[in-house]
């Protein structure tokens, strides 16, 4: 029923009961689950989990965060996790000027190099913005990543900018990655994007185990809170549940699947 587009079951968070949680999500109607690489351990960790779930698919990058940490050979050691069968996409990857735990101008180098790597697979990217807006888009629409054949460019993960703004990456080619800020009273923003783009252009994350939305705010995510983001994305557009499930599943397959 549900696309799950953006998880990090590597986290250590996970490890006192991984494979118990995992072995559940088809029951709890979770089709498909995107395992999301942060860093150079965690891409790896993320292909070996599409190894061992055949509903478990993942994709390798590196995180604004941990860029620093980045050599020269490591985009070729990226470049052969994404030969991999089930890695369909480059990501977590951006820019993030409000922890600035890379400095800038590394973190520009490498969400260049990242993309490029994107463009050269023909694979799609998930994208990190933090307070580095404009200058995410401006790189994204130099790049030019939806001219390639796919049925997108990419997604732009927890979205939280305006609506023009949103229109705008639809327009790029890119989805609109919601999670479980959606359900918070305070939301206002997200709550706006949502009800104002076509749902064929929103996907489903959880972004896992963090940003766990309402009743279970604070505890530890996981996917099977999918259907408290998408009984919010029900309500906000008056469609069903079933209807936001279909279609975000639809859109994630165009994306990250191909034909």
């Amino acid at each position: 029923m549900f696309f799950e587009s953006h998880a990090h079951y590597d986290d250590k968070r996970f490890d006192i009961d991984r494979d118990e949680l995992l072995t559940t999500l088809q029951k709890n109607d979770i089709d498909y689950v995107v395992n999301v690489g942060a860093d150079m351990n965690s891409s790896k960790k993320s292909v070996e989990l599409s190894k061992k779930y055949p509903y478990i698919y993942s994709s390798v990058g590196v995180h604004p965060h941990y860029v620093d940490k980045l050599h020269e050979n490591d985009l070729n050691t990226l470049e052969m996790f994404s030969l991999e069968e089930k890695v369909i996409a480059i990501g977590e990857i951006g820019l993030d000027f409000y922890y600035d735990r890379s400095p800038r101008e590394t973190q520009r180098i490498w969400f260049t190099n990242q993309l490029q790597l994107a463009k050269k697979l023909n694979l799609p990217v998930i994208i990190h913005s933090r307070e580095a807006s404009k200058e995410v888009f401006d790189t994204l629409k130099n790049e030019n990543l939806s001219d390639r054949g796919r049925k997108g460019a990419g997604v732009i993960h927890c979205f939280s900018e305006s609506v023009e703004m949103a229109k705008e990456y639809i327009k790029l080619g890119y989805y609109i990655g919601v999670g479980g800020v959606v359900t918070f009273k305070n939301a206002k923003t997200l709550i706006n994007v949502v009800k104002d783009i076509p749902i064929e252009s929103i996907l489903l994350e959880t972004d896992c185990p963090y940003l766990s939305p309402m009743p279970n705010r604070g505890e530890r995510n996981d996917s099977t809170n999918l259907k408290y983001i998408a009984e919010s994305i029900a309500s906000i557009k008056n469609i069903s549940i079933e209807e936001v499930a279909e279609v975000t599943s639809a859109s994630a397959k165009k994306l990250f699947f191909k034909d």
